[in-house]
């Protein structure tokens, strides 16, 4: 790996983890790049005095504006590689990432345009994460780790971390997909197993059918959500009979 392609992958793993934290430490980075504290803390170091982060001992690491445009750059290549790994050349979701790997530094601008056109300019990748636009924008959701939920609540899957290519296919054999419709019924009070029920509709006669799984508590840290209320019940009926008044009118 060049010091270029270093840097990148440096800058894009500190927004991955500010992302998830408020404060980024030299050990979180270490750990997600998989290097020494010691290698991780030098190159803190480099990345500050070319104002690409600001690093404070004790206080983590940030990224400033260039080095996050840069991040976003990256991230961008990244997931848009993923998508198009899975949809054009049906790569499974478990093992894009790894593949994206080797091509995001490499990515020039013009195949980056066309491949964002052919996809039809996506939002988010396979894993549910937003595709930062190509002026360096990207979504921000308020999201709930499914960790962090209690007994009744329910909720949509709406993104899974990529870092883990074996739970990613435990979590397809389960169908634990984004967008899946699930619902908490039962945590147990020491080591936190998750037993929770997915809902499947058959979008050919609109019936749904439920399944209940268990799950451990490093498998639901690694889920993020989005609740859902009884007045996304209601919109959702509501759509269902707006369609079913379209169909008898045709």
């Amino acid at each position: 790996m060049n010091s270029s392609q270093a840097i990148e992958d440096y800058l894009k793993a500190i927004y991955k983890l500010q992302e998830r934290n408020t404060l980024v430490t030299t050990s979180d980075l270490a750990e997600q790049i998989r290097v020494s504290p010691a290698s991780a803390t030098g190159m803190i170091k480099k990345l500050a005095a070319s104002n690409l982060v600001k690093y404070e001992r004790y206080q983590g690491v940030t990224l400033t504006p260039p080095g996050e445009k840069i991040a976003l750059e990256v991230l961008r290549h990244h997931r848009l590689l993923e998508l198009y790994l899975a949809e054009a050349l049906g790569v499974s979701w478990d093992k894009v990432h790894d593949e994206a790997e080797k091509w995001e530094h490499i990515l020039s601008e013009e195949l980056e345009d066309k491949i964002d056109e052919i996809l039809g300019y996506p939002t988010l990748d396979p894993h549910g994460a937003p595709i930062p636009a190509r002026d360096g924008t990207i979504g921000h959701r308020n999201l709930t780790l499914l960790s962090e939920l209690s007994v009744g609540d329910r909720a949509i899957i709406t993104e899974v971390s990529d870092d883990d290519a074996e739970m990613l296919r435990y979590l397809g054999k389960l169908e634990l997909y984004p967008q899946t419709e699930i619902e908490v019924i039962s945590v147990t009070p020491f080591d936190n197993l998750f037993t929770i029920r997915r809902t499947s509709v058959n979008t050919n006669n609109r019936t749904k059918s439920y399944e209940n799984f268990v799950i451990g508590q490093s498998v639901a840290t690694c889920i993020s959500v989005t609740l859902l209320t009884n007045k996304d019940d209601l919109l959702s009926s509501q759509s269902n009979e707006d369609e079913d008044e379209d169909e008898d009118e045709k």
